[in-house]
């Protein structure tokens, strides 16, 4: 299987290409590591290739805070500089500059 590069990497702010939310990285897999109840969930016509890396999210949308794996595909760069809402980003990462989150260093292996 050819190796992949990430696109985005820890503390890249993204938003999804589809749907109405944005969100900071905070882990990378370089292919599909979720549950396969998880990708048949997915509809068929929306469901992205396996090989290609997937982004775990704080995410938010107009509603809520929550989690997110999303595939490569469906990313794209924020560049709205607006702050992210979710509590658990300041607890992870503090502001860089706009775009972009560091991970705190009390937290880095």
């Amino acid at each position: 299987m050819k190796q992949r590069i990430a696109k985005f990497g820890i503390g890249d702010i993204v938003r999804h290409k589809i749907f109405p939310f944005r969100g900071v990285v905070f882990d990378v897999d370089p292919e599909f590591a979720n549950t396969e109840e998880w990708w048949n969930a997915i509809p068929a016509e929306l469901r992205p290739s396996k090989d290609q890396p997937f982004y775990h999210l704080l995410a938010e949308n107009a509603e809520t805070e929550y989690v997110a794996y999303v595939s490569e595909q469906n990313l794209e760069t924020d560049e709205s500089g607006e702050p992210l809402r979710n509590p658990h980003v300041a607890q992870i990462f503090e502001q860089e500059n706009a775009g972009h989150y560091k991970p705190r260093m009390n937290l880095a292996h």
